[in-house]
């Protein structure tokens, strides 16, 4: 279990930020910064559990000397003038005002979009309507033609009728007249 504990401390070493940034600060070499680093860091193995190897990594906290090396200061403030103040204010108008003129270009092209849906829907109900005023005169001519045919025919049938009835009738009246000469032998 010390192995693994050495070996864990080891690879601590190897996967530090903290010798990361060392390392780029110092020209040294890695083995003199690390040997440097090992005060600053305490592994002590826990109990072994199923899952496998625990370790506690203690830090301790830096020396007041290493507090001062790496403190980074920040970069001097430079005055900002008047002018720059009055560039910054006009860049921010213009950003502004095109950011304006943009929303405003999408509101107009969405209401050419809107209107152009409009205008097509009532285009299509108009072709709709006139489509169906079409159809519908195209079948109230065909009904009236339909009923001419069909009343033409019922009087054709009723002037056969009618001439079958008076063949028929001239028949029986020579029928009868027959009879009548034939009773009294004529």
């Amino acid at each position: 279990m010390e192995k693994t504990a050495i070996a864990y401390k080891e690879k601590m070493k190897e996967m530090s930020v903290f010798s990361l940034i060392c390392s780029c600060l110092y020209p040294e070499s890695r083995k003199n910064i690390m040997g440097d680093f090992e005060g600053d860091l305490d592994i002590k193995p826990l109990n072994k559990r199923a899952s496998g190897q625990a370790f506690e990594v203690i830090l301790k906290p830096p020396s007041p000397v290493s507090d001062v090396a790496h403190c980074i200061s920040s970069p001097p403030k430079r005055d900002i003038s008047l002018e720059d103040i009055q560039k910054k204010l006009e860049a921010a108008e213009d950003r502004r005002r095109s950011q304006e003129a943009q929303v405003l270009r999408i509101l107009a092209e969405k209401r050419e979009h809107e209107r152009d849906v409009l205008l097509k829907a009532m285009e299509e109900n108009s072709n709709f309507s006139r489509m169906a005023e079409e159809k519908l005169q195209m079948k109230m001519e065909q009904i009236e033609e339909n009923r001419q045919a069909y009343l033409a025919a019922m009087m054709e049938r009723l002037q056969e009728r009618v001439n079958w009835m008076t063949l028929s009738q001239f028949d029986l009246k020579t029928k009868n007249l027959s009879k009548v000469f034939l009773f009294y032998n004529i």
